[in-house]
């Protein structure tokens, strides 16, 4: 039986992943409320294998810190985030890594996560990694796209479009949810269009 693989990802409604010079947005475009962080705390407390590239992983050291015990976000869910089981798919990032449980996985990201897929029992996450997930994607191994949909239009300052240069695909929607009364979150099964 293969592992369910989910790629979770935030975006302005514009479809940036990210803001540049100019924007002062803060972090989750300084929209996160009450019902947002339950869910992400939900998300991150259920069994799952988190696969990120090397990039992403470098982000969340610099942001998070380099180890639990010297972190000085004080957030149950990022807290939650550095102790779940890792793969980081990357030819760049070295070790010894100090979160408790990580896997460096240097090999092509297709095969590397085609293996995870077969030999995981819990899910698999994905958050963020872009250049991977695009093309994980590519490759038929994204079973659900989880986005994340904040209410702002960053059209000025918006870096990082999240599909920008993917394939073409058709999306089924498994799941829609609206939390704290305006950021969408939407849960589709991506088929490479024909």
């Amino acid at each position: 039986m293969s592992a369910t693989y989910t790629w979770d990802v935030f975006c302005t409604l514009d479809g940036f992943g990210s803001y540049g010079e100019g924007g002062d947005w803060g972090g989750y475009w300084g929209k996160q409320g009450p019902e947002f962080l339950e869910r992400r705390l939900a998300m991150v407390s259920a069994a799952q294998r988190v696969v990120i590239g090397g990039n992403t992983f470098r982000q969340f050291v610099e942001v998070l810190g380099p180890s639990v015990e010297e972190s000085t976000v004080d957030d149950p869910v990022n807290t939650r985030m550095m102790s779940l089981p890792i793969t980081v798919v990357s030819a760049t990032v070295e070790g010894p890594v100090r979160w408790p449980d990580v896997t460096i996985a240097a090999g092509d990201a297709v095969d590397v996560v085609r293996r995870l897929k077969q030999e995981s029992d819990v899910p698999l996450r994905s958050y963020g990694s872009v250049a991977l997930n695009r093309s994980l994607m590519a490759a038929g191994l994204v079973d659900r796209i989880q986005v994340t949909v904040f209410p702002v239009i960053s059209g000025q300052t918006g870096t990082a479009p999240i599909f920008h240069n993917a394939a073409d695909f058709d999306l089924e929607l498994l799941e829609a949810r609206t939390l704290d009364t305006n950021t969408q979150e939407l849960i589709y099964h991506p088929t490479l269009h024909p």
